[in-house]
């Protein structure tokens, strides 16, 4: 049901640290001038594009220009699958791209917003946090400010792990629950995410997992410092990232301007994984808040 007529362009680009990186963009329909910018940072076991498409097409066509990257080691970008060395070196990759496209003249005196989902509202929180007056918006979906210890192991197994990450740092070696059913309630989608080939579906990388955990602690603790306007969208039912880390982003985040929404009954992935009607509501309710902060 994506709205025809948005003009897109991928691109490869070899960015100022020498890796390759895929970006990705979604514009309004030829003669419509776009209101603001989107810049969109993926999750964990996504991508770009796939799942993404859908919804930036839904946004586009609401009149924003739509951006997305995939993360070294991610998706069609350069590097080892699903290997992050340093959360906070990722996080730069990102700020170094999407400053390049945000100077350009399409886009220079256009509001400029970010849009996090799961890890990469980890991503666009620590971006915010680099660049504080930098952006106009940050929008959370089931952001990663804490990853639920439904999911994860015990505290003892994670000391030993973190000590065997620095000995063997890319070996597929942290357990983990398959996160598939606690993302999707609609059986029918999670079965289509399976047809996404260039997602990374395997065991997490030891270093990987470790840098995962450091980055949510390290946001934890700067909560406060989070002054830009704040959109919170979270799935109640949630087992993957826990709602009530959300709540308390909510609470403790510095800004006047801000809103946190909890779908009842909604698990992880609600941009993807949940039935139609709600999807749509979610993004609906994105669009919503970009059009009130434009």
């Amino acid at each position: 049901m994506a709205p025809k007529g948005i003009q897109m362009e991928e691109n490869y680009e070899k960015n100022s640290k020498g890796v390759e990186i895929f970006w990705k963009s979604w514009l309004p329909r030829e003669g419509t001038a776009a209101k603001a910018a989107l810049f969109f940072c993926h999750g964990y076991g996504d991508t770009c594009t796939f799942f993404f498409e859908g919804i930036a097409k839904r946004i586009a066509a609401a009149g924003y220009a739509v951006y997305a990257m995939d993360y070294p080691g991610f998706g069609l970008s350069y590097g080892l699958h699903g290997y992050i060395a340093s959360f906070d070196g990722m996080v730069d990759h990102v700020i170094g791209q999407y400053a390049r496209i945000r100077g350009t003249k399409e886009v220079r005196e256009l509001p400029h917003f970010l849009l996090g989902q799961s890890m990469g509202g980890a991503v666009a929180l620590k971006i915010h946090l680099k660049q504080e007056k930098e952006w106009d918006g940050v929008l959370l979906v089931a952001p990663m400010c804490k990853i639920s210890e439904d999911v994860t192991p015990p505290a003892p197994v994670l000391k030993a792990l973190s000590i065997l990450s620095c000995l063997l740092p890319e070996a597929k070696l942290f357990p983990q629950k398959d996160i598939g059913d606690l993302a999707f309630r609609d059986p029918r989608k999670r079965k289509v995410a399976e047809y996404n080939a260039i997602s990374y579906s395997d065991q997490m990388r030891l270093r990987t997992a470790v840098e995962l955990l450091k980055a949510t602690k390290d946001i934890e603790s700067q909560l406060e410092k989070i002054s830009s306007p704040l959109l919170i969208l979270h799935g109640a039912a949630d087992m993957v990232t826990d709602p009530q880390v959300s709540k308390f982003l909510y609470e403790k985040a510095s800004t006047k301007d801000k809103t946190l929404k909890l779908y009842d009954g909604s698990y992880h992935s609600i941009l993807e994984g949940e039935p139609d009607d709600r999807i749509s509501t979610a993004i609906n309710d994105i669009i919503s808040w970009l059009d009130s902060h434009c």
